[in-house]
């Protein structure tokens, strides 16, 4: 199977880069199955139930979340409605659910979703509650794993592929906004620190960048706030999956005008 991920899509301008693109992304690279997260694609916090139909529409199958999940009250409901997730290291008692079981071309897909601790909401242990979820996908003979580590430390990121390599398909990391160039293929597993966003690539982590500096400048608050216009990016990293090991890895950057660049995994 053939699988994409797009990570962080933030707000109206990630929203459209991937309404122009992401169809013609699968037919060109006949994509069976497209992951994305969506924490940060309603103006930048939370998901709304017109933005989930929207990107649904363009052609999304599943969508992980992580720490802003919980701006929009309505997200409790979407979780009954649309193929949403949220950290699965959130207690049981949260709505919705962190890891579901998908038919993908003829095969079972688990994708699992886990936030970091550092610098994040009080949660579960992420490394014990994955320990734990993919002995249980493991023993109901499930081989294909993907996991969204949504954190802010990339150590937490990388520790998870020291665990789980051999073990899961592939991990790719979240949050912080920024790519990392270290996309490779490590005993049968597919590894990304950081994906890096689709959006605002002219910008402050997607966002207007007056807000970002004026907080630096003074050490006040202010609230980031998306730009209307901007140059923007789509970010994708595909990985192809056989019998639950990744056998090939590459990242997509597709810009707005028309440019793209691609990064293939190196493999140890």
């Amino acid at each position: 199977m053939r699988i994409a991920f797009i990570g962080d899509i933030i707000g109206r301008p990630g929203r459209t880069i991937i309404k122009s693109n992401l169809k013609k992304l699968r037919a060109e690279h006949s994509i069976d199955f497209v992951i994305g997260n969506y924490e940060n694609a309603s103006h930048g916090f939370g998901l709304t139930a017109k933005n989930a139909a929207e990107l649904f529409n363009s052609g999304i199958d599943v969508m992980t979340g992580g720490n802003h999940s919980w701006d929009r009250k309505e997200i409790h409901e979407l979780f009954d409605k649309y193929e949403l997730l949220r950290p699965h290291n959130y207690p049981e008692e949260v709505s919705g659910t962190g890891c579901k079981v998908y038919e993908v071309a003829g095969e079972k897909l688990a994708v699992l979703n886990l936030m970091g601790s550092f610098s994040m909401p009080m949660t579960d242990n992420p490394f014990r509650c994955a320990t734990d979820t993919v002995k249980k996908l493991q023993d109901e003979g499930v081989e294909n794993i993907f996991i969204d580590m949504h954190a802010e430390a990339t150590a937490e990121k990388r520790a998870l592929l020291m665990m789980f390599k051999s073990q899961v398909s592939a991990i790719v990391g979240t949050h912080t906004h920024v790519g990392t160039d270290d996309l490779q293929i490590d005993e049968g597993t597919g590894y990304l620190t950081d994906i890096g966003l689709t959006g605002c690539r002219d910008n402050v982590i997607g966002m207007d960048a007056k807000v970002p500096i004026y907080r630096f400048m003074t050490g006040l608050p202010a609230r980031f706030e998306v730009p209307d216009k901007c140059k923007t990016v789509l970010q994708t990293v595909i990985f192809d999956i056989e019998e639950g090991r990744c056998t090939n890895a590459f990242k997509i950057k597709r810009f707005d005008d028309g440019r793209e660049f691609m990064t293939e995994a190196w493999i140890d």
